[in-house]
């Protein structure tokens, strides 16, 4: 999700996360003043369900720069660079989708 670090953001992120009803939800503690960190999670995460830890979040950050290292579009002072949040989000769908199976799906070629 793009924005800034309101409710309003963050609702349809939590509406997409919440749908793979995890056991818990790990999170850091933001270092900014709370109108602008993301003090909102209490809001959405039920009680119990949220570990606030840098610890569990190097797994995060790992995969984070998997992706950056992969995309070049994702590197803001590249050529490669869209401005389209439409081809970067296929562009990262189908980089998982390689990751994941080691394979490219290309359709099949139509010969008119």
């Amino acid at each position: 999700m793009l924005g800034d670090q309101s409710a309003e953001t963050f609702r349809p992120l939590w509406t997409l996360v919440a749908s793979w009803q995890c056991d818990f939800y790990v999170t850091v503690r933001v270092a900014l003043p709370e109108a602008l960190g993301w003090s909102v999670y209490p809001g959405f995460i039920p009680e119990g369900d949220q570990i606030v830890s840098k610890t569990y979040m190097t797994r995060v950050e790992g995969e984070n720069t998997r992706l950056r290292h992969y995309l070049a579009r994702l590197h803001r002072k590249t050529l490669c660079y869209s401005k389209s949040v439409e081809m970067l989000a296929h562009s990262v769908r189908l980089l998982l989708h390689y990751l994941k199976f080691d394979d490219v799906p290309v359709p099949p070629r139509v010969i008119p």
